[in-house]
Protein backbone atom coordinates (compact mmCIF):
# COMPACT_ATOMS: atom_id res chain seq x y z
CA UNK A 1 0.00 0.00 0.00
CA UNK A 2 3.27 2.54 0.91
CA UNK A 3 4.37 4.13 -2.26
CA UNK A 4 8.46 3.11 -2.60
CA UNK A 5 9.18 6.32 -3.54
CA UNK A 6 12.66 5.98 -1.51
CA UNK A 7 13.48 3.07 -3.36
CA UNK A 8 12.22 4.64 -6.70
CA UNK A 9 15.17 7.74 -6.01
CA UNK A 10 17.88 5.08 -6.13
CA UNK A 11 16.98 4.23 -9.68
CA UNK A 12 17.06 7.47 -11.63
CA UNK A 13 19.81 5.94 -13.96
CA UNK A 14 18.02 3.01 -14.99
CA UNK A 15 16.37 2.57 -18.27
CA UNK A 16 12.78 2.66 -17.67
CA UNK A 17 10.57 0.08 -19.95
CA UNK A 18 7.88 2.59 -20.82
CA UNK A 19 8.73 6.38 -20.93
CA UNK A 20 5.68 9.07 -21.62
CA UNK A 21 7.33 12.48 -22.76
CA UNK A 22 4.98 15.55 -22.40
CA UNK A 23 5.36 18.64 -24.06
CA UNK A 24 3.55 22.17 -23.99
CA UNK A 25 4.21 24.40 -27.00
CA UNK A 26 0.53 25.21 -27.26
CA UNK A 27 -0.44 26.11 -24.33
CA UNK A 28 -2.87 29.16 -25.66
CA UNK A 29 -4.58 26.37 -27.82
CA UNK A 30 -4.92 23.95 -24.29
CA UNK A 31 -3.10 20.89 -26.03
CA UNK A 32 -0.51 18.71 -24.93
CA UNK A 33 1.83 16.92 -27.19
CA UNK A 34 2.74 13.56 -25.16
CA UNK A 35 5.00 10.75 -26.53
CA UNK A 36 5.36 6.93 -25.47
CA UNK A 37 8.52 4.99 -25.74
CA UNK A 38 8.43 1.68 -25.02
CA UNK A 39 9.21 -1.63 -26.03
CA UNK A 40 5.88 -2.75 -28.15
CA UNK A 41 4.21 -6.19 -27.40
CA UNK A 42 2.83 -8.30 -30.09
CA UNK A 43 0.04 -6.67 -31.93
CA UNK A 44 -0.18 -4.00 -28.50
CA UNK A 45 -3.04 -2.66 -27.41
CA UNK A 46 -3.58 0.29 -25.62
CA UNK A 47 -6.58 2.14 -23.46
CA UNK A 48 -7.17 4.94 -21.23
CA UNK A 49 -10.01 5.15 -17.86
CA UNK A 50 -13.20 6.29 -18.78
CA UNK A 51 -13.42 7.82 -14.72
CA UNK A 52 -11.48 8.55 -12.16
CA UNK A 53 -11.16 6.70 -8.74
CA UNK A 54 -13.01 9.12 -6.19
CA UNK A 55 -15.05 10.74 -8.97
CA UNK A 56 -17.85 7.63 -9.63
CA UNK A 57 -18.89 8.98 -13.28
CA UNK A 58 -18.16 8.35 -16.59
CA UNK A 59 -16.02 10.98 -17.79
CA UNK A 60 -14.75 9.71 -21.22
CA UNK A 61 -11.11 11.20 -21.30
CA UNK A 62 -10.31 9.64 -24.70
CA UNK A 63 -12.76 11.69 -26.45
CA UNK A 64 -9.79 14.63 -25.82
CA UNK A 65 -7.50 12.71 -27.67
CA UNK A 66 -6.07 13.21 -31.16
CA UNK A 67 -3.42 13.09 -33.89
CA UNK A 68 -2.29 9.06 -33.13
CA UNK A 69 1.15 8.59 -34.85
CA UNK A 70 2.69 5.27 -34.54
CA UNK A 71 6.69 4.85 -35.48
CA UNK A 72 9.71 2.16 -35.54
CA UNK A 73 13.29 3.44 -34.17
CA UNK A 74 13.98 3.75 -38.11
CA UNK A 75 11.14 5.71 -38.88
CA UNK A 76 8.49 3.23 -40.04
CA UNK A 77 4.86 4.03 -39.84
CA UNK A 78 2.80 1.31 -37.81
CA UNK A 79 -0.84 1.74 -38.16
CA UNK A 80 -3.17 2.51 -35.11
CA UNK A 81 -6.37 1.05 -35.21
CA UNK A 82 -9.29 2.01 -32.48
CA UNK A 83 -11.16 -0.97 -31.09
CA UNK A 84 -13.83 0.48 -28.83
CA UNK A 85 -14.31 4.44 -27.45
CA UNK A 86 -11.10 3.95 -25.14
CA UNK A 87 -8.95 1.16 -26.90
CA UNK A 88 -6.60 0.91 -29.77
CA UNK A 89 -4.06 -1.53 -31.27
CA UNK A 90 -0.96 -1.44 -33.13
CA UNK A 91 -0.16 -3.51 -35.53
CA UNK A 92 3.50 -4.72 -34.73
CA UNK A 93 5.26 -8.21 -34.27
CA UNK A 94 6.43 -6.96 -30.94
CA UNK A 95 9.53 -4.23 -31.03
CA UNK A 96 10.22 -0.80 -29.74
CA UNK A 97 8.07 2.19 -31.00
CA UNK A 98 7.49 5.67 -30.06
CA UNK A 99 3.61 6.57 -30.19
CA UNK A 100 2.60 10.00 -29.90
CA UNK A 101 -0.75 12.08 -29.99
CA UNK A 102 -2.15 15.28 -28.93
CA UNK A 103 -4.37 15.94 -26.11
CA UNK A 104 -7.14 18.91 -25.08
CA UNK A 105 -6.52 20.01 -22.18
CA UNK A 106 -9.25 22.77 -20.20
CA UNK A 107 -10.91 20.79 -17.74
CA UNK A 108 -10.45 23.70 -14.65
CA UNK A 109 -12.40 20.50 -12.28
CA UNK A 110 -9.79 18.75 -10.31
CA UNK A 111 -10.79 15.60 -12.25
CA UNK A 112 -8.61 16.30 -15.49
CA UNK A 113 -6.13 18.45 -16.70
CA UNK A 114 -5.97 22.10 -17.67
CA UNK A 115 -3.16 24.19 -19.60
CA UNK A 116 -3.04 27.57 -20.57
CA UNK A 117 -0.42 30.53 -20.04
CA UNK A 118 -0.89 30.69 -16.43
CA UNK A 119 -0.88 27.34 -15.37
CA UNK A 120 -0.30 23.32 -16.27
CA UNK A 121 -2.42 21.04 -13.85
CA UNK A 122 -2.14 17.31 -15.33
CA UNK A 123 -4.16 14.06 -14.10
CA UNK A 124 -1.83 11.06 -15.74
CA UNK A 125 -5.13 9.09 -16.06
CA UNK A 126 -7.14 11.65 -18.21
CA UNK A 127 -3.98 11.85 -20.67
CA UNK A 128 -1.41 8.58 -20.11
CA UNK A 129 -2.31 5.66 -22.28
CA UNK A 130 -1.94 2.72 -20.65
CA UNK A 131 -0.10 -0.04 -22.47
CA UNK A 132 -2.32 -3.27 -22.06
CA UNK A 133 0.38 -6.19 -20.39
CA UNK A 134 2.78 -3.94 -19.16
CA UNK A 135 1.04 -1.77 -16.20
CA UNK A 136 3.32 -3.37 -13.64
CA UNK A 137 6.60 -1.79 -15.30
CA UNK A 138 8.16 1.31 -13.62
CA UNK A 139 7.49 4.41 -15.70
CA UNK A 140 9.67 7.42 -16.40
CA UNK A 141 7.62 10.92 -17.12
CA UNK A 142 9.57 13.61 -18.75
CA UNK A 143 7.70 17.19 -18.39
CA UNK A 144 9.37 19.38 -21.22
CA UNK A 145 9.39 23.29 -19.72
CA UNK A 146 8.11 25.86 -22.75
CA UNK A 147 9.61 29.16 -22.77
CA UNK A 148 6.69 30.76 -20.65
CA UNK A 149 7.20 28.37 -17.65
CA UNK A 150 10.64 28.61 -17.05
CA UNK A 151 10.34 30.04 -13.95
CA UNK A 152 7.28 28.17 -12.83
CA UNK A 153 7.19 25.93 -9.98
CA UNK A 154 6.23 22.02 -9.93
CA UNK A 155 3.95 20.24 -7.21
CA UNK A 156 4.04 16.70 -7.24
CA UNK A 157 3.84 13.74 -4.87
CA UNK A 158 5.74 11.58 -7.83
CA UNK A 159 9.98 11.54 -7.68
CA UNK A 160 11.86 13.48 -9.79
CA UNK A 161 14.39 16.17 -10.39
CA UNK A 162 14.69 19.36 -12.59
CA UNK A 163 17.13 19.36 -15.73
CA UNK A 164 17.91 22.44 -17.83
CA UNK A 165 14.89 22.11 -20.36
CA UNK A 166 12.69 19.42 -17.80
CA UNK A 167 11.39 17.43 -14.98
CA UNK A 168 12.12 14.01 -14.91
CA UNK A 169 9.55 11.57 -13.11
CA UNK A 170 9.27 8.00 -12.12
CA UNK A 171 6.40 6.20 -11.29
CA UNK A 172 6.59 2.20 -9.73
CA UNK A 173 3.57 1.56 -11.79
CA UNK A 174 1.07 2.74 -14.07
CA UNK A 175 -1.33 2.62 -10.56
CA UNK A 176 1.33 5.09 -8.79
CA UNK A 177 1.03 7.22 -12.26
CA UNK A 178 -2.30 7.44 -12.43
CA UNK A 179 -2.55 8.40 -8.70
CA UNK A 180 -0.30 11.17 -8.69
CA UNK A 181 -1.68 14.51 -10.16
CA UNK A 182 0.68 17.42 -10.81
CA UNK A 183 0.64 21.22 -11.06
CA UNK A 184 3.65 23.04 -13.12
CA UNK A 185 2.57 26.94 -12.65
CA UNK A 186 4.03 29.80 -10.75
CA UNK A 187 3.12 28.60 -7.08
CA UNK A 188 3.61 29.60 -3.24
CA UNK A 189 4.80 26.95 -1.26
CA UNK A 190 5.29 25.73 2.22
CA UNK A 191 6.25 22.82 3.84
CA UNK A 192 5.58 21.18 7.66
CA UNK A 193 6.25 17.92 9.29
CA UNK A 194 3.37 16.11 10.91
CA UNK A 195 3.86 12.72 12.35
CA UNK A 196 7.46 13.23 11.36
CA UNK A 197 6.73 13.36 7.90
CA UNK A 198 7.03 15.91 5.15
CA UNK A 199 4.10 17.72 4.11
CA UNK A 200 3.66 20.31 1.67
CA UNK A 201 1.09 23.21 0.58
CA UNK A 202 1.51 24.49 -2.98
CA UNK A 203 -1.05 26.79 -3.93
CA UNK A 204 -1.65 28.87 -7.74
CA UNK A 205 -3.71 31.37 -9.00
CA UNK A 206 -4.32 35.04 -7.67
CA UNK A 207 -4.79 34.83 -4.00
CA UNK A 208 -2.54 36.46 -1.21
CA UNK A 209 -2.82 33.43 1.35
CA UNK A 210 -1.19 33.95 4.46
CA UNK A 211 1.17 30.69 4.43
CA UNK A 212 1.96 30.91 7.71
CA UNK A 213 -1.07 30.92 9.27
CA UNK A 214 -2.31 28.11 6.82
CA UNK A 215 0.57 26.21 7.89
CA UNK A 216 0.22 26.77 11.72
CA UNK A 217 -3.45 24.96 11.49
CA UNK A 218 -2.44 22.33 8.76
CA UNK A 219 0.32 20.81 11.37
CA UNK A 220 -1.95 19.92 14.08
CA UNK A 221 -4.99 18.73 11.97
CA UNK A 222 -2.67 16.41 10.22
CA UNK A 223 -0.99 15.36 13.28
CA UNK A 224 -4.65 14.43 14.64
CA UNK A 225 -5.73 12.34 11.18
CA UNK A 226 -2.37 10.30 11.65
CA UNK A 227 -2.72 9.92 15.37
CA UNK A 228 -5.83 8.33 15.60
CA UNK A 229 -5.23 5.73 12.68
CA UNK A 230 -1.07 5.58 14.17
CA UNK A 231 0.39 5.44 11.12
CA UNK A 232 0.29 6.90 7.87
CA UNK A 233 -0.12 5.28 4.09
CA UNK A 234 2.29 7.70 3.05
CA UNK A 235 6.06 9.22 3.80
CA UNK A 236 4.89 12.34 2.25
CA UNK A 237 2.13 14.34 1.47
CA UNK A 238 1.61 17.23 -1.16
CA UNK A 239 -1.56 19.51 -0.93
CA UNK A 240 -2.19 20.50 -4.51
CA UNK A 241 -4.33 23.85 -4.64
CA UNK A 242 -5.93 26.18 -6.87
CA UNK A 243 -7.56 29.55 -5.82
CA UNK A 244 -10.25 30.69 -8.08
CA UNK A 245 -13.06 32.53 -7.81
CA UNK A 246 -16.05 30.70 -7.24
CA UNK A 247 -14.91 26.83 -8.11
CA UNK A 248 -14.81 24.19 -5.36
CA UNK A 249 -13.78 20.78 -4.82
CA UNK A 250 -11.51 17.98 -3.77
CA UNK A 251 -9.86 14.84 -5.29
CA UNK A 252 -7.97 12.12 -2.91
CA UNK A 253 -4.77 10.87 -3.74
CA UNK A 254 -2.69 8.40 -1.89
CA UNK A 255 0.06 10.88 -1.28
CA UNK A 256 -1.39 14.24 -2.20
CA UNK A 257 -5.02 15.41 -2.89
CA UNK A 258 -5.73 18.27 -5.91
CA UNK A 259 -8.30 20.89 -4.51
CA UNK A 260 -9.74 23.94 -6.01
CA UNK A 261 -11.19 26.38 -3.51
CA UNK A 262 -12.37 30.22 -3.74
CA UNK A 263 -9.80 32.47 -2.97
CA UNK A 264 -11.72 34.11 -0.22
CA UNK A 265 -11.97 30.74 1.66
CA UNK A 266 -8.27 30.89 2.16
CA UNK A 267 -6.77 33.06 4.96
CA UNK A 268 -5.16 36.50 4.43
CA UNK A 269 -2.73 37.96 6.91
CA UNK A 270 -6.69 39.67 8.47
CA UNK A 271 -8.19 36.45 9.06
CA UNK A 272 -9.42 36.37 12.56
CA UNK A 273 -7.94 34.14 15.23
CA UNK A 274 -11.04 31.95 15.39
CA UNK A 275 -11.13 30.70 11.60
CA UNK A 276 -13.88 32.84 9.85
CA UNK A 277 -17.12 30.36 8.16
CA UNK A 278 -15.14 30.72 4.60
CA UNK A 279 -11.79 29.33 6.52
CA UNK A 280 -13.29 26.86 8.00
CA UNK A 281 -14.85 25.74 4.61
CA UNK A 282 -11.15 25.34 3.55
CA UNK A 283 -10.18 23.69 6.22
CA UNK A 284 -12.72 21.24 6.11
CA UNK A 285 -12.03 20.13 2.56
CA UNK A 286 -8.26 19.71 3.11
CA UNK A 287 -9.76 17.40 6.32
CA UNK A 288 -11.67 15.15 4.43
CA UNK A 289 -9.55 14.57 1.13
CA UNK A 290 -6.58 14.11 3.55
CA UNK A 291 -8.43 11.50 5.61
CA UNK A 292 -9.30 9.94 2.26
CA UNK A 293 -6.09 8.80 2.10
CA UNK A 294 -6.59 6.22 4.67
CA UNK A 295 -10.25 5.54 4.21
CA UNK A 296 -10.76 5.00 0.55
CA UNK A 297 -7.02 4.89 -0.46
CA UNK A 298 -5.87 2.35 1.80
CA UNK A 299 -8.87 1.32 3.27
CA UNK A 300 -11.16 0.51 0.40
CA UNK A 301 -14.45 -1.56 -0.79
CA UNK A 302 -14.03 -4.60 -1.88
CA UNK A 303 -15.63 -3.99 -4.71
CA UNK A 304 -13.10 -1.22 -5.74
CA UNK A 305 -10.04 -3.11 -4.98
CA UNK A 306 -9.39 -3.46 -8.66
CA UNK A 307 -11.65 -1.60 -9.58
CA UNK A 308 -12.64 -1.74 -13.47
CA UNK A 309 -11.46 1.17 -14.98
CA UNK A 310 -13.15 1.08 -18.52
CA UNK A 311 -16.10 0.71 -16.88
CA UNK A 312 -18.54 1.65 -13.72
CA UNK A 313 -16.77 -0.15 -10.79
CA UNK A 314 -20.58 -0.65 -8.33
CA UNK A 315 -20.45 -0.67 -4.45
CA UNK A 316 -23.16 -0.08 -1.59
CA UNK A 317 -20.38 1.09 0.25
CA UNK A 318 -19.85 4.57 -0.81
CA UNK A 319 -21.91 5.89 2.37
CA UNK A 320 -19.21 4.59 4.81
CA UNK A 321 -16.35 5.53 2.55
CA UNK A 322 -17.67 9.33 1.84
CA UNK A 323 -19.82 9.90 4.51
CA UNK A 324 -18.02 8.50 7.52
CA UNK A 325 -15.28 10.95 5.93
CA UNK A 326 -17.29 13.99 6.10
CA UNK A 327 -18.64 12.84 9.56
CA UNK A 328 -14.53 13.17 10.33
CA UNK A 329 -13.88 16.04 8.74
CA UNK A 330 -15.09 18.59 10.14
CA UNK A 331 -14.78 16.13 13.82
CA UNK A 332 -10.52 16.56 12.88
CA UNK A 333 -10.91 20.25 13.25
CA UNK A 334 -12.46 20.71 16.20
CA UNK A 335 -10.38 18.16 18.02
CA UNK A 336 -7.15 19.84 16.41
CA UNK A 337 -8.29 22.49 18.03
CA UNK A 338 -8.95 24.38 15.30
CA UNK A 339 -12.73 25.41 15.91
CA UNK A 340 -14.41 25.65 19.33
CA UNK A 341 -17.60 23.33 20.39
CA UNK A 342 -20.50 25.60 19.00
CA UNK A 343 -17.93 26.18 15.47
CA UNK A 344 -18.53 22.44 15.49
CA UNK A 345 -21.98 22.08 16.56
CA UNK A 346 -23.29 25.11 14.07
CA UNK A 347 -21.33 23.18 11.24
CA UNK A 348 -23.03 19.82 11.94
CA UNK A 349 -26.89 21.73 12.90
CA UNK A 350 -26.50 22.78 8.76
CA UNK A 351 -26.05 19.51 7.79
CA UNK A 352 -29.00 18.23 9.81
CA UNK A 353 -30.58 21.25 8.50
CA UNK A 354 -29.85 20.03 4.91
CA UNK A 355 -31.25 16.36 5.40
CA UNK A 356 -34.28 17.03 6.82
CA UNK A 357 -34.74 18.96 3.94
CA UNK A 358 -33.95 16.71 1.30
CA UNK A 359 -37.65 14.53 0.64
CA UNK A 360 -35.65 12.46 -1.58
CA UNK A 361 -34.16 10.43 1.69
CA UNK A 362 -37.35 8.62 1.89
CA UNK A 363 -37.48 7.28 -1.52
CA UNK A 364 -33.83 6.35 -2.11
CA UNK A 365 -31.34 4.14 0.82
CA UNK A 366 -28.41 4.81 1.57
CA UNK A 367 -27.37 1.46 -0.04
CA UNK A 368 -29.00 2.65 -3.16
CA UNK A 369 -27.81 6.26 -2.93
CA UNK A 370 -24.09 4.51 -3.10
CA UNK A 371 -24.84 1.86 -5.87
CA UNK A 372 -26.67 4.57 -8.01
CA UNK A 373 -23.93 7.27 -7.89
CA UNK A 374 -22.97 6.72 -11.34
CA UNK A 375 -26.25 8.00 -12.58
CA UNK A 376 -27.60 10.37 -9.72
CA UNK A 377 -25.36 12.10 -7.33
CA UNK A 378 -22.71 12.74 -10.21
CA UNK A 379 -25.44 13.72 -12.48
CA UNK A 380 -27.90 16.17 -10.84
CA UNK A 381 -31.08 16.88 -12.17
CA UNK A 382 -34.17 19.26 -10.43
CA UNK A 383 -35.60 15.81 -9.33
CA UNK A 384 -32.77 14.65 -7.33
CA UNK A 385 -33.70 16.21 -4.24
CA UNK A 386 -37.05 14.72 -4.86
CA UNK A 387 -36.20 11.11 -5.62
CA UNK A 388 -32.17 10.64 -4.46
CA UNK A 389 -30.45 10.61 -0.70
CA UNK A 390 -27.29 11.82 -0.23
CA UNK A 391 -24.49 9.29 0.75
CA UNK A 392 -21.98 12.81 1.89
CA UNK A 393 -24.47 14.27 3.75
CA UNK A 394 -26.51 11.52 5.23
CA UNK A 395 -23.85 9.11 5.46
CA UNK A 396 -22.02 11.37 7.80
CA UNK A 397 -25.06 12.13 10.41
CA UNK A 398 -25.61 8.03 10.04
CA UNK A 399 -22.15 7.74 10.93
CA UNK A 400 -22.33 10.24 14.68
CA UNK A 401 -25.56 8.64 15.28
CA UNK A 402 -23.59 5.23 14.48
CA UNK A 403 -20.60 6.62 16.96
CA UNK A 404 -22.86 7.39 19.61
CA UNK A 405 -24.37 4.02 19.81
CA UNK A 406 -21.76 2.34 19.76
CA UNK A 407 -20.05 4.14 22.99
CA UNK A 408 -23.05 2.51 24.62
CA UNK A 409 -21.25 -0.52 24.39
CA UNK A 410 -17.73 0.87 24.99
CA UNK A 411 -16.63 1.33 21.55
CA UNK A 412 -16.32 4.16 18.93
CA UNK A 413 -16.22 4.84 15.51
CA UNK A 414 -12.34 5.32 15.42
CA UNK A 415 -12.38 1.55 16.87
CA UNK A 416 -13.68 0.68 13.50
CA UNK A 417 -11.66 2.53 11.08
CA UNK A 418 -8.56 2.10 13.19
CA UNK A 419 -9.72 -1.73 12.93
CA UNK A 420 -10.20 -1.29 9.29
CA UNK A 421 -6.85 0.15 8.93
CA UNK A 422 -5.01 -2.89 10.36
CA UNK A 423 -7.04 -4.91 8.32
CA UNK A 424 -5.69 -3.46 4.96
CA UNK A 425 -2.16 -3.55 5.60
CA UNK A 426 -2.64 -6.94 5.43
CA UNK A 427 -4.44 -7.07 1.96
CA UNK A 428 -8.39 -7.35 3.93
CA UNK A 429 -10.59 -5.26 2.40
CA UNK A 430 -14.37 -3.88 3.54
CA UNK A 431 -17.25 -5.52 2.64
CA UNK A 432 -20.96 -5.11 3.45
CA UNK A 433 -20.83 -8.72 4.82
CA UNK A 434 -17.51 -7.96 7.36
CA UNK A 435 -19.39 -4.73 8.02
CA UNK A 436 -22.48 -6.10 8.86
CA UNK A 437 -20.55 -8.60 11.64
CA UNK A 438 -18.31 -6.03 13.36
CA UNK A 439 -21.33 -4.25 14.21
CA UNK A 440 -23.09 -7.73 15.32
CA UNK A 441 -20.22 -8.34 17.39
CA UNK A 442 -19.82 -4.87 19.40
CA UNK A 443 -23.94 -3.64 19.08
CA UNK A 444 -25.17 -7.18 19.62
CA UNK A 445 -26.80 -8.72 16.62
CA UNK A 446 -30.55 -7.39 17.18
CA UNK A 447 -29.32 -3.50 17.30
CA UNK A 448 -27.00 -4.23 14.47
CA UNK A 449 -29.59 -5.95 12.24
CA UNK A 450 -32.62 -2.67 13.21
CA UNK A 451 -29.78 -0.43 12.55
CA UNK A 452 -28.89 -1.88 8.94
CA UNK A 453 -32.41 -2.32 8.22
CA UNK A 454 -33.45 0.73 9.09
CA UNK A 455 -30.90 3.16 8.09
CA UNK A 456 -28.63 1.62 5.44
CA UNK A 457 -31.14 -0.31 3.19
CA UNK A 458 -33.99 1.46 4.75
CA UNK A 459 -35.44 4.94 4.32
CA UNK A 460 -36.15 5.43 8.25
CA UNK A 461 -35.48 8.94 9.92
CA UNK A 462 -32.42 9.22 11.66
CA UNK A 463 -33.51 9.59 15.47
CA UNK A 464 -30.70 12.26 15.78
CA UNK A 465 -32.25 14.09 18.44
CA UNK A 466 -32.52 11.57 21.44
CA UNK A 467 -28.57 10.47 20.07
CA UNK A 468 -27.25 13.62 20.49
CA UNK A 469 -29.19 14.03 23.98
CA UNK A 470 -26.91 11.13 25.30
CA UNK A 471 -24.03 12.75 24.84
CA UNK A 472 -25.36 16.32 26.04
CA UNK A 473 -26.49 18.06 23.09
CA UNK A 474 -29.98 19.06 22.63
CA UNK A 475 -31.09 19.38 18.77
CA UNK A 476 -34.13 21.28 17.97
CA UNK A 477 -35.97 22.56 14.92
CA UNK A 478 -35.93 26.86 13.88
CA UNK A 479 -38.85 27.44 11.72
CA UNK A 480 -38.71 27.77 7.78
CA UNK A 481 -41.04 27.33 4.73
CA UNK A 482 -40.78 27.25 1.24
CA UNK A 483 -43.86 29.48 0.10
CA UNK A 484 -45.50 27.74 -2.32
CA UNK A 485 -43.03 25.08 -2.37
CA UNK A 486 -40.40 26.79 -4.28
CA UNK A 487 -36.78 27.52 -3.98
CA UNK A 488 -35.37 30.09 -6.96
CA UNK A 489 -32.64 32.60 -7.64
CA UNK A 490 -33.29 35.71 -8.25
CA UNK A 491 -32.17 37.20 -11.85
CA UNK A 492 -32.91 40.54 -13.79
CA UNK A 493 -36.22 38.86 -15.43
CA UNK A 494 -37.40 37.79 -12.22
CA UNK A 495 -37.05 34.82 -10.02
CA UNK A 496 -36.35 31.77 -11.99
CA UNK A 497 -37.07 28.13 -10.27
CA UNK A 498 -34.13 25.70 -9.16
CA UNK A 499 -36.65 23.04 -7.00
CA UNK A 500 -40.07 22.64 -6.88
CA UNK A 501 -41.34 20.38 -4.24
CA UNK A 502 -43.69 17.54 -5.34
CA UNK A 503 -47.20 17.60 -4.18
CA UNK A 504 -46.87 21.15 -3.41
CA UNK A 505 -49.18 24.26 -5.19
CA UNK A 506 -46.85 24.75 -7.21
CA UNK A 507 -46.15 21.00 -8.51
CA UNK A 508 -50.08 21.10 -8.92
CA UNK A 509 -49.94 24.49 -10.51
CA UNK A 510 -48.22 23.37 -13.17
CA UNK A 511 -44.81 25.03 -12.08
CA UNK A 512 -41.69 23.36 -13.65
CA UNK A 513 -37.62 23.85 -12.07
CA UNK A 514 -35.81 26.42 -14.64
CA UNK A 515 -39.24 28.49 -15.34
CA UNK A 516 -39.07 32.38 -14.94
CA UNK A 517 -41.85 33.50 -12.79
CA UNK A 518 -42.10 36.77 -13.94
CA UNK A 519 -44.74 37.93 -11.63
CA UNK A 520 -46.87 37.83 -8.70
CA UNK A 521 -50.44 39.42 -8.89
CA UNK A 522 -49.02 41.77 -11.72
CA UNK A 523 -45.97 42.89 -10.31
CA UNK A 524 -42.25 41.84 -10.68
CA UNK A 525 -41.72 38.59 -9.03
CA UNK A 526 -38.33 38.81 -6.81
CA UNK A 527 -37.45 36.18 -4.39
CA UNK A 528 -38.22 39.02 -1.47
CA UNK A 529 -42.28 38.90 -2.37
CA UNK A 530 -42.61 34.85 -2.48
CA UNK A 531 -41.37 35.47 1.62
CA UNK A 532 -44.15 37.87 1.87
CA UNK A 533 -47.06 35.74 0.69
CA UNK A 534 -49.23 33.67 3.89
CA UNK A 535 -51.11 31.25 3.91
CA UNK A 536 -54.18 30.69 1.97
CA UNK A 537 -53.73 33.65 -0.01
CA UNK A 538 -54.49 33.81 -3.24
CA UNK A 539 -52.64 34.68 -5.64
CA UNK A 540 -51.61 34.63 -10.02
CA UNK A 541 -48.66 34.00 -11.27
CA UNK A 542 -47.18 34.54 -14.44
CA UNK A 543 -44.30 32.60 -15.74
CA UNK A 544 -42.37 31.85 -18.98
CA UNK A 545 -41.36 28.59 -19.84
CA UNK A 546 -38.32 28.34 -22.66
CA UNK A 547 -39.94 31.38 -24.33
CA UNK A 548 -43.64 30.78 -23.91
CA UNK A 549 -46.09 32.60 -21.04
CA UNK A 550 -47.77 30.48 -18.83
CA UNK A 551 -50.61 31.52 -15.97
CA UNK A 552 -52.14 30.08 -13.36
CA UNK A 553 -53.89 31.40 -9.84
CA UNK A 554 -53.08 28.99 -6.90
CA UNK A 555 -53.88 29.07 -2.66
CA UNK A 556 -50.25 29.64 -1.11
CA UNK A 557 -49.25 26.95 1.95
CA UNK A 558 -46.20 27.60 3.71
CA UNK A 559 -44.18 24.19 3.13
CA UNK A 560 -42.53 23.30 6.22
CA UNK A 561 -38.65 22.96 5.57
CA UNK A 562 -37.05 22.68 8.69
CA UNK A 563 -33.53 24.08 9.82
CA UNK A 564 -31.80 22.52 12.84
CA UNK A 565 -30.13 24.54 15.93
CA UNK A 566 -27.86 22.79 18.53
CA UNK A 567 -26.88 23.85 21.97
CA UNK A 568 -24.37 21.78 24.51
CA UNK A 569 -26.60 21.10 27.63
CA UNK A 570 -24.10 19.10 29.32
CA UNK A 571 -20.89 20.90 27.96
CA UNK A 572 -17.86 19.24 29.13
CA UNK A 573 -19.83 15.61 28.25
CA UNK A 574 -20.42 17.05 24.76
CA UNK A 575 -16.63 18.32 25.10
CA UNK A 576 -14.94 15.40 25.82
CA UNK A 577 -17.41 12.53 23.67
CA UNK A 578 -16.82 14.65 20.39
CA UNK A 579 -12.91 14.43 21.23
CA UNK A 580 -13.26 10.77 21.52
CA UNK A 581 -13.29 9.88 25.27
CA UNK A 582 -16.01 7.55 26.60
CA UNK A 583 -19.05 8.53 28.28
CA UNK A 584 -18.83 8.13 32.04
Amino acid sequence: MLYDQLNLLKVISMSFPVHYQMRFEQLGAHLIDIQIDCHALPDQQLWLPVWIPGSYLVREFARHLEGFEVTTQTGERRYITKLDKNKWQIETPGEALTIRYRAYAFDLSVRGCYVDQQRIFINPAAVCLALDGQTDQPIALSVFISSVAQSWLLATALPWQRHEQHYALQASSLDQLYDSPLELSPQVAISFEAGDLPHHIAISGLHQTDMTRLQRDLQPLCEHIIKLFGTAPFIQYWFLTFASGQDYGGLEHQASTALITPRDDLPTQYEPAAPSTAYQRFLGLCSHEYFHAWLVKTIRPIELVQGDLHGEAYTRLLWVFEGFTSYYDDLMLLRAGLIKLDDYLALLATGIGRYWQNKGRQHQSLAESSFDAWIKYYRPDENLPNSGSSYYNQGALTALMLDIALSRHGKRLDDLVRHWYQQAQQGRWVSEANLQQWLTDHLGEAEATAFWQDYVIGTKTLPLAAHLSEIGITLTEKESTWPLGIRGTDQPTGVQINQVLRDSPAARAGLSAHDVVIAIDAIKATGARFQKLKADQTVTLHWFRRDELQQATLTVEQIPMPNAQLQAHQFELASSWLNGEMRQ
